[in-house]
């Protein structure tokens, strides 16, 4: 299904058209509305003239997440306040929250990019949405309300959090569509499980987002609660949810080209690489009124096709990021990413999709320790029969090394011992400071 068709399958030369036209004019609005931008395009040598094609855009500057806190809260903004409508935040736990502002348009805009990626997952009119993301200065909640709302589905704003309340909510409402996290989705099937209520659960569709999910971890969660699983991928300093999401083949993620323009660059040289390779996806945004961006340096890792979907749509598609440049562990010299691990847990079926990973120092070196949960199924089983406990152990460890490169300390833990979240996992604790 299509919100708006006739965008969504336009020709590349279409695309390129539009995307050049609002490059051009985005250029001069920056310039004439954000001193910020202003002064880093006069030092740059850069205007609208400069911009003749496309490729032309490798003379503006990057923006980074420390631009925007150095202008914390408004300075990035090109309108003033009377014409801001909505004001969203990062939560700004590693300092200053990222503060963006919306004009009426921009939240038109907004819903319509959300709009073309519910759709394209499969979401209807019929849709009964349950939305278990945190309402408030986060993005993603709201994101997605009014998109489903444009659409003609039935919202439920739950909010997160309460699981064992959200469980009877989507029994007694007929949920049949959900958007959380990926690790909330797969906790609320857990406890529905053991609550005996999982059969009384009728969910079709997961609208996930706002925190990785590889194939392995999406599988399981279909696996779980018996529902199709899709992707989306945002963040609030490019607008929220929205910026690109799968469709039903789920083969990358559709990026709304007429309103984001998207690079890859090495995230080392800053140079921008050929299409098809991968690294740090770039974006900028062509439409936006309130805070408009200028090649906003995500720090994500993915490629980019450009090549027509079997859908239908001609948007160019983003694979799932394989981790992010600052998320990215550095491990006695080798590049570990999150999603490695994740991928290599999810293909043992003694193990639940829950994990944390601890880092330490000793010895001026740095050391990785995994710690997994077992499986609700065999957990006790598994605990009482130490010859299999050992033997499940020895194979993560060998399979691990095998993806890594590095050898790791597995602890095999007891179901349920780790920290469930209702809104994104926090999966990493780095006591490295504390070593030697």
């Amino acid at each position: 299904m299509f919100f708006q068709k006739e965008l969504e399958t336009m020709t590349r030369a279409q695309i390129e058209e539009i995307q050049l036209k609002k490059l051009k004019h985005l250029v001069k609005y920056c310039m004439d509305n954000v001193p910020f931008y202003n002064k880093r395009l006069t030092e740059a040598g850069v205007n609208e003239d400069k911009i003749k094609q496309l490729s032309d855009i490798q003379y503006i500057p990057y923006t980074t997440k420390a631009d925007m806190r150095d202008t914390y809260p408004f300075g990035l903004f090109a309108q003033p306040l009377k014409n801001i409508t909505r004001i969203h935040a990062s939560s700004g736990t590693t300092g200053k929250p990222t503060v963006v502002g919306y004009t009426k348009a921009d939240l038109d805009m907004w819903s319509d990019c959300m709009a073309r990626l519910v759709m394209a997952a499969g979401a209807s009119d019929e849709s009964i949405v349950q939305i278990c993301f945190g309402y408030g200065l986060f993005t993603g909640a709201l994101g997605l309300h009014y998109a489903l709302e444009k659409i003609g589905a039935t919202v439920i704003p739950s909010s997160s959090g309460n699981t064992e309340k959200q469980i009877m909510l989507m029994q007694d409402f007929g949920t049949n569509t959900l958007v959380s996290t990926p690790s909330y989705a797969q906790y609320i099937g857990e406890l529905a499980k053991e609550k005996g209520v999982l059969d009384k659960i009728n969910l079709k569709l997961g609208l996930l987002g706002s925190e990785g999910c590889t194939v392995e971890m999406r599988d399981q969660i279909e696996k779980t609660l018996g529902m199709f699983v899709t992707d989306n991928y945002g963040m609030s300093e490019l607008m929220g949810p929205g910026v690109s999401g799968e469709c039903e083949e789920r083969c990358g993620m559709h990026i709304n080209e007429d309103h984001f323009l998207a690079e890859i660059i090495d995230p080392k040289t800053g140079d921008v690489l050929d299409k098809g390779s991968e690294g740090e996806l770039v974006v900028t945004t062509l439409s936006k009124e309130g805070i408009p961006i200028l090649r906003y340096r995500t720090k994500d890792i993915t490629e980019i096709d450009y090549e027509p979907c079997k859908c239908g749509r001609t948007f160019a598609r983003m694979a799932k990021p394989r981790g992010r440049s600052d998320d990215m562990l550095k491990i006695r010299g080798v590049n570990v990413f999150p999603s490695q691990i994740e991928s290599v847990l999810m293909g043992f079926d003694e193990v639940a999709p829950h994990y944390q990973l601890i880092l330490t120092r000793s010895n001026f070196a740095d050391h990785l320790e995994i710690k997994v949960e077992l499986s609700n199924t065999l957990s006790h089983e598994m605990i009482e029969n130490y010859p299999k406990l050992e033997e499940l152990h020895d194979r993560i460890t060998h399979d691990m090394k095998t993806v890594l490169g590095i050898q790791t300390k597995i602890t095999l833990v007891d179901f349920n011992s780790l920290e469930r979240f209702a809104g994104k996992a926090k999966r990493i604790v780095d006591l490295r400071s504390e070593g030697k």
